[in-house]
C-alpha cells in the first residue's frame, strides 16, 4: 500500500522558512500526482501545491511566489519549501499522492488523490 509521511513541520516566526518533506513508500509509478494540502481545524482544506510527474506544478493564489513543490526521485520524496512565512500559514499540513494516467484529468485539475498522509503541523508566530 502506498503511504506519504510527512516530516519537517514546527514553529517558526513570521518571515521564516520551512522545508516540508513527502516520503512515499510502498510502490511506485511512471506517472503520478504528489500535492500538499493545509488545514485549519474548523475550516476547509486547501490544496496549497501539486506536482504531475509529466512536469507542471500548480500553486494556490495564497502562496504563489513564496511555495515551491520539487521532488527528488531518487528518494522517492516531494518537498514543500515554505518562505517568508505568515501567520495565515498556520495549519496542518498534508501530503497526497495517487497514480495517474495520462488520459485522465491533470494533476492540477479537480484530480482524486485516494493516498494521504498523517499530516504535520506548522506554526507561524508574529
Amino acid at each position: 500500500q502506498v503511504r506519504p509521511t510527512e516530516s519537517g513541520g514546527g514553529s517558526v516566526q513570521s518571515g521564516g522558512s520551512l522545508r516540508l518533506s513527502c516520503a512515499v513508500s510502498g510502490a511506485s509509478y511512471n506517472y503520478y500526482c504528489v500535492a500538499w494540502f493545509r488545514q485549519v481545524q474548523g475550516k476547509e482544506r486547501e490544496r496549497v501545491a501539486v506536482l504531475d510527474s509529466e512536469g507542471p506544478v500548480t500553486y494556490s493564489d495564497s502562496v504563489k511566489g513564496r511555495f515551491t513543490i520539487s521532488q527528488n526521485i531518487t528518494e522517492n520524496t516531494v518537498y514543500l519549501q515554505m518562505t517568508n512565512l505568515k501567520p495565515e500559514d498556520t495549519a496542518m499540513y498534508f501530503c497526497a499522492a495517487d497514480s495517474r494516467h495520462p488520459d485522465q484529468v491533470p494533476c492540477g485539475g479537480d484530480f482524486q488523490l485516494h493516498w494521504w498522509g498523517q499530516g504535520t503541523q506548522v506554526t507561524v508566530f508574529s
